[in-house]
């Protein structure tokens, strides 16, 4: 016979198998955790505390990008003053980041 048989027998794992993983497991769910899970929930808690303390006269930017002054504030909805006498309706959730005072005026004056 030229051919010799093979056998399909797997050694038997050096160590502990399952034993040895449970660390490796532990330690990418504690990465991801880190990485992933607590920034997003700290950005969230945050943005949930900019729109409680959201005022009449804030310089705001919406997730649309839209620039503008609130002029009031209800419940769940904010007027925003985008030009002078026109407004527009927007939830507070659509806004993304409160502007330090004076901005829209700095950029009115750039566009002269």
């Amino acid at each position: 016979m030229l051919i010799s048989d093979a056998y399909a027998q797997a050694t038997p794992p050096a160590g502990g198998g399952m034993l040895m993983e449970l660390p490796l497991i532990a330690l990418v769910i504690a990465i991801f955790y880190f990485v992933v899970i607590r920034p997003q929930t700290k950005r969230a808690k945050d943005q949930k505390e900019m729109v409680a303390a959201l005022q009449k006269g804030d310089e705001v930017v919406t997730s649309g990008g839209q620039l503008g002054r609130i002029a009031k504030i209800t419940e769940s909805h904010v007027i925003l003053e985008i030009a002078p006498s026109i407004e527009t309706i927007i939830l507070k959730t659509a806004i993304q980041t409160l502007l330090p005072k004076g901005t829209l005026k700095g950029i009115e004056k750039g566009k002269k």
